[in-house]
């Protein structure tokens, strides 16, 4: 199984590529979408939906999965995440791909043990869990590939589960 997760952002969006086999997870891509600042809102977004679509079209995952939003201080902030979310929930939708959400503390939690773990705590245990030598950077890239393993791991409980209950 392939997942593609996503940290979104407007600035930057994170992402990672995530496979599965036999039970050990391996990392095929992670890196950053960014937009230019003094870019007008559309254009950004239109980056983001090409930029998350092209990783798509390269590893052709079998899922994705997203960090759902978070509240800001700012609503501004909160409004504008929320419009390139939904530029990332339409690449996966158009891509035909079944779309995962998970909240912030749920990836946490899932990948360090910890809903309020750091943003260097995420990435030392994305290192760990993918046997990689050093952590995927920047951290936006790391929370990427936390929500892909957040997936994946999901799966394979919910496949656990279904066997025990079977």
């Amino acid at each position: 199984m392939i997942v593609i997760g996503i940290d979104p952002g407007t600035a930057a969006t994170g992402y990672g590529v995530v496979a599965s086999s036999a039970g050990t997870p391996r990392l095929l891509e992670c890196g950053v979408i960014r937009t230019t600042a003094a870019a007008p809102l559309a254009e950004r977004l239109a980056d983001i939906f090409e930029g998350v679509s092209e990783v798509i079209a390269r590893h052709k995952p079998d899922a994705m999965a997203v960090e759902s939003v978070f509240y800001a201080r700012n609503v501004r902030t909160t409004v504008v995440l929320g419009h390139a979310r939904g530029v990332i929930l339409l690449a996966g939708q158009r891509a035909g791909l079944p779309v995962h959400e998970y909240a912030p503390a749920v990836i946490k939690k899932t990948v360090v043990g910890r809903g309020a773990a750091t943003k260097e705590q995420v990435q030392f245990m994305v290192a760990r869990l993918l046997r990689l030598k050093t952590a995927p950077q920047p951290s936006d890239a790391a929370d990427g590939v936390a929500c892909a393993l957040t997936c994946l791991l999901a799966a394979k409980l919910d496949a656990m589960k279904a066997t025990v209950f079977a």
